[in-house]
């Protein structure tokens, strides 16, 4: 089983002025991140404006970002769907190209009980590669039951679960059911989701500043939490206004102010107004990072 800690780039799929995917860009952001000291990469999530890809579009990005990773951090895809057919398609595409393990998002709009949910990821699981759950009602419509979690994590192939619902009660309740490691979804919970348990998080403002965030991680799963305290406070403007609009829309912003390549989104995504660009302007400047 794949060992699941530390900070985990949920990555933006940088597009060029055109709308196409930039790819040289994509490579760039991985470099960045692995020389930023994350311990994986997760393309095509939410952050990765996986909806508005095509599908030869979505398995490339998984191609690509295995490419360019080369085994020098881990690469956990995400390959979620709302039909079971299409996220096994899909985690069989990423298992061919060497991803590590798959993002499963919960089935959305359709909403399945709790025997559909068990069913849907034993059947990604069942493929034979790890999967990380995930969790994360306010897009989908419908939370993962914790009795779900405490079944599912008896899957040899369930290696984790990314808890993206603004709960850190959530955290506590699954390491009291099992051993499954949990990975915060939202950047401004890490510390306090870490301080009971957590193992780490998916980030989406690793992107911009992966150092700073790898430090934050880094020192509380050393147990040194005044540090990671003192990491926290001066990145939280940050993590905070990374959410003034959609994701991933704040950060696209922030990643073409700090000059790396245009904020370009697919509708029904699209720019902010000034003020939201001013907010990540000014978290960015706090960091220094403008």
């Amino acid at each position: 089983m794949i060992a699941i800690q530390g900070t985990y780039t949920a990555l933006i799929t940088p597009f060029a002025k055109s709308g196409a995917v930039d790819w040289g860009k994509l490579e760039e952001l991985v470099a960045r991140q692995v020389a930023g000291g994350v311990a994986g990469v997760v393309p095509v999530g939410t952050t990765g404006e996986s909806p508005t890809l095509t599908m030869e579009e979505h398995a490339k990005v998984i191609e690509k970002t295995i490419e360019y990773a080369a085994g020098r951090v881990q690469v956990i895809a995400g390959a979620g769907a709302n039909s079971t057919a299409e996220a096994i398609h899909l985690t069989k595409e990423a298992i061919a190209m060497g991803a590590d393990a798959t993002l499963q998002v919960t089935p959305y709009y359709n909403k399945p009980n709790a025997a559909g949910l068990v069913a849907h990821f034993s059947a990604v699981a069942d493929l034979g590669r790890p999967i990380v759950l995930y969790n994360l009602p306010g897009r989908t419509g419908r939370e993962i039951p914790l009795p779900v979690v405490e079944t599912l994590a008896k899957h040899p192939n369930v290696a984790a679960i990314k808890e993206a619902g603004g709960s850190v009660d959530r955290v506590s309740r699954i390491r009291q059911m099992c051993d499954l490691p949990v990975l915060s979804g939202d950047d401004a919970l890490t510390l306090p989701m870490m301080a009971v348990g957590a193992a780490g998080v998916v980030s989406v403002a690793s992107n911009v500043a992966p150092e700073k965030v790898c430090e934050m991680v880094d020192f509380a799963l050393e147990g040194k939490y005044a540090e990671a305290r003192a990491c926290h406070e001066k990145l939280y403007p940050l993590f905070r206004d990374l959410f003034c609009d959609t994701n991933p829309i704040p950060v696209k912003v922030a990643m073409e102010l700090i000059g790396f390549a245009p904020a370009v989104f697919r509708l029904p995504l699209c720019a902010p107004d000034a003020a939201s660009v001013e907010k990540v302007r000014s978290a960015l400047a706090g960091l220094g990072l403008v």
